[in-house]
């Protein structure tokens, strides 16, 4: 065969390739999407989202929903403006809970030996499932941002509680009385933790609830409600401005 000479001899082998290429792009932004939002989650959720005896009623009700919405939303209005599909938020949730038991299992419990049941990543899905329904019924991104932020904030306690539960039953060790996840925090030491931005719950029981993990599931939904949908859909826009103004130039020489 020539130099001039297509490898492609029919139509149905130009779409076969073609398809195949898309698969090659589909699954390499996946992977993309996947460190990323990696890299992002664990600059920002940090210590919340690696340990139990961080998981308490108070800041990682607060922070983890705030920090974690950012990336789906964006990956979401993108998906949404582009191609109408109602599928940004799940796919990125998906893309960072494989990542997220990657690390846990390799690094964490293979490395380092910590057990599973103590560095358990935070589970994102019910929130990323309800923000992409609200976005295909409701076909709005200020609907999505107002009524799916909120649903994702406060959904976010209710749908780890089945992992929590179990380590905060009480136990009482050496005369005192705490939770399993601060016994696990007590027997497995760590380096040194930024406990100056840590607010530990001392003298309550965390099993006994209160009122703090509603307020504080109420707080990070009234903050989740401002994911950068209007601002990711400009920069698309002025993007696709600049693509189509030097696709112009270049026409005209």
């Amino acid at each position: 065969m020539s130099a001039s000479q297509s490898a492609v001899r029919s139509r149905a082998e130009a779409v076969k390739a073609s398809r195949t290429f898309d698969w090659l792009i589909l699954f390499t932004l996946f992977f993309v999407v996947l460190g990323g939002y990696h890299i992002h989650y664990m600059l920002t959720g940090g210590d919340w989202d690696f340990w139990s005896d961080w998981k308490d009623r108070r800041l990682w009700v607060t922070v983890a929903p705030i920090v974690s919405i950012t990336f789906p939303a964006a990956v979401q209005a993108c998906l949404w403006w582009r191609y109408r599909l109602p599928i940004g938020a799940t796919i990125s949730v998906v893309a960072l809970m494989i990542g997220e038991w990657i690390n846990r299992y390799f690094n964490f419990w293979g490395w380092t030996y910590f057990p599973v049941n103590i560095c358990w990543p935070s589970n994102l899905i019910p929130g990323a499932i309800v923000l992409d329904v609200i976005l295909m019924l409701g076909n709005s991104m200020t609907l999505t941002a107002v009524i799916g932020g909120l649903a994702y904030g406060l959904l976010f306690y209710p749908g780890n509680w089945p992992n929590l539960a179990p380590l905060h039953l009480p136990v009482e060790y050496n005369g005192m009385m705490m939770t399993l996840a601060d016994l696990q925090g007590y027997h497995y030491v760590r380096t040194g933790t930024p406990e100056y931005i840590r607010m530990v719950e001392k003298g309550t029981l965390r099993t006994f609830g209160k009122d703090v993990a509603p307020v504080s599931a109420f707080f990070s939904a009234f903050i989740a409600t401002f994911p950068p949908h209007d601002r990711v859909i400009r920069a698309s826009q002025f993007v696709m401005h600049i693509r189509l103004h030097l696709l112009h130039i270049l026409s005209k020489g």
